[in-house]
């Protein structure tokens, strides 16, 4: 069974940072794309961030050039850095399994860290 424990939102002012942490297990995490998304209050899922099992990055332009996925497969984990929070940036961030696009949102998720940023 896939597990996906996302940790690490909270509450942060404006241009403040977070790091989310994922811990995964149920499957061979090295072998797998893995993404971040969020969903903001009243709004649907956005991807955010996906990363190859050999670590290539790709974002969402919302949060390109802010935002660092990243992995370490010897612990099973995804990570996200997030640098210049701003309000709308206020979601919950879930960890998915497998790739994701602008078009696309990968079904098999955690059940999400709440991160709000503070104006």
């Amino acid at each position: 069974e896939v597990q996906l424990v996302e940790s690490g939102g909270g509450l942060v002012q404006y241009g403040g940072s977070l790091r989310l942490s994922c811990a995964a297990s149920g499957f061979t995490f090295s072998m797998f794309f893995m993404s971040w998304v969020r969903q903001a209050p009243g709004k649907g899922l956005e991807w955010v961030s996906t990363i190859t099992n050999g670590g290539i990055a790709d974002y969402a332009d919302s949060v390109k050039g802010r935002f660092t996925i990243s992995r370490d497969n010897a612990k099973n984990t995804l990570y996200l850095q997030m640098n210049s929070l701003t309000p709308e940036d206020t979601a919950v961030y879930y960890c998915a399994k497998g790739a994701g696009s602008s078009r696309y949102v990968p079904s098999a998720r955690g059940q999400g860290t709440q991160v709000t940023v503070s104006s």
